[in-house]
């Protein structure tokens, strides 16, 4: 890994070389073409420094489920922020996950004044890694290797640099921006945007959120929502030579899947009408066996058998009828006479907004002035944190430097100059919305 230039420090001030000031706050000279190239310059001598704070995040192995090292992951962000001088606020969420004494911490943070608020949202909590190795950040020229650095705390880092860079050239806004760092994203939000949601801290006078999440280029305007289950089918233990004093819970949970089989054929026959990638399905899913487990040797009649049931929902449909629909399969089941029960592992509601919102065009013409293409406009094929924020009526996008198809696997990584231009197209988009 690389060290930082000497003297451009986290937090450094503009110099007199620099031109973003000028460029931005030059009224007459408010060509989006200059401001993008005059933040990029800006941006592009910190890369270092981007990677160094990325570097320190991964580092941190915030892994969900279960839950742990968040304290530390918020401390160092909190005190990067505070360093930047930027104004930060620290909230608790009471209570602890089973299995962790981890007291889950949102961040607060941003720049501005004024009652119109642009949200910028991150998660800092990453999926389990497949190796202790993976929490060691590797740095190979303009690429950082580590778990999480693509989901998403590049994207963090890019928000941070975004804000930090609006507020070192004292660019005049309409308004504020505001910066939300939650845990928990990977597991439903619980105990971060949801509880957020809940205190009434998530969205108020918000005229647009943004979202670091990997979309490989693209601009994620909608999301599927999520019903996931697991199933417990129960029976009775018994020795293989006893089995018929036995009932078998795997057999048992066979009738269960067959089942729910049925309905999986009929609710994958139906599309959204939404743009999703190439690679991606327009069919409505039911993945049946994503995990699964039982028994307790092969000459045993099992008294338990376990799998979980993963319902992805298109906009089109209801949360509410799906869920009922899938449940009320279990509950047939139950009234035959099969004994299970069944837990919720999370839920949420699928959400879609329209390109032609302020934030929308902003952002198509903050992309397009720092990439030189105009993006396209699509629905992500899972769960998005813009749920929290559309449901209050903020218009939501997400929009990151990561690629889908490495997140969350062994050599998960991003390209540096990606977060530079994420850093830009995030100040730009700031400056159009917000402008006075």
């Amino acid at each position: 890994m690389k060290s930082p230039k000497p003297g451009l420090q986290y937090g450094a001030l503009l110099d007199s070389r620099d031109s973003l000031a000028s460029s931005i706050m030059t009224k007459n000279t408010g060509e989006g073409d200059s401001q993008a190239k005059a933040l990029l310059e800006w941006l592009q001598q910190r890369e270092d420094e981007m990677a160094a704070l990325l570097a320190e995040l991964v580092a941190i192995p915030t892994e969900n489920p279960p839950g742990k090292n968040y304290r530390a992951c918020a401390d160092l962000l909190e005190n990067r922020l505070k360093q930047a001088g930027l104004e930060c606020e620290r909230l608790e969420v009471s209570g602890a996950k089973d299995g962790t004494v981890e007291v889950p911490v949102c961040l607060v943070a941003g720049y501005g004044r004024g009652e119109r608020v642009l949200y910028f949202h991150g998660h800092y909590d990453v999926v389990p890694a497949q190796s202790p190795e993976q929490f060691q950040p590797v740095r190979k020229e303009h690429f950082l290797f580590g778990r999480g650095s693509c989901d998403m705390k590049g994207g963090i880092v890019a928000m941070i640099y975004a804000i930090l860079a609006l507020k070192e050239c004292g660019a005049e806004l309409g308004g504020s921006t505001a910066l939300m760092l939650v845990p928990d994203e990977e597991t439903g939000g619980e105990r971060g945007s949801a509880w957020l949601a809940g205190q009434g801290r998530l969205g108020r006078n918000g005229i647009g959120m943004l979202l670091a999440e990997p979309t490989s280029g693209v601009v994620w305007s909608a999301n599927r929502g999520a019903i996931s289950l697991r199933v417990r089918v129960l029976g009775k233990s018994a020795h293989v030579g006893l089995q018929h004093q036995g009932e078998n819970a795997f057999e048992r949970m066979y009738e269960v899947v067959t089942r729910l089989q049925k309905l999986k054929q009929e609710v994958e026959q139906r599309a959204t009408t939404f743009n999703i990638g190439a690679d991606q399905t327009l069919q409505s899913i039911l993945l049946l066996g994503g995990q699964s487990g039982g028994g307790t040797n092969f000459n045993v009649v099992p008294e338990e058998c376990w799998f979980t049931v993963d319902r992805r929902i298109n906009p089109e449909e209801s949360l509410a009828e799906e869920k009922d629909r899938l449940i009320g399969v279990l509950e047939s089941c139950r009234r035959e006479g099969i004994p299970l029960a069944w837990e919720i592992l999370q839920e949420g509601q699928s959400c879609a907004c329209g390109e032609g919102e302020p934030l929308g065009v902003a952002l198509r013409r903050s992309v397009g002035e720092v990439t030189g293409e105009a993006p396209r406009f699509e629905m992500c094929p899972g769960l998005l944190e813009i749920r929290f924020y559309a449901a209050q009526g903020v218009p939501s996008y997400a929009y990151g430097p990561g690629l889908l198809s490495v997140a969350h696997r062994p050599n998960e990584y991003i390209d540096l100059r990606k977060i530079v231009d994420c850093a830009a197209i995030y100040a730009l988009t700031a400056l159009d919305l917000l402008h006075p």
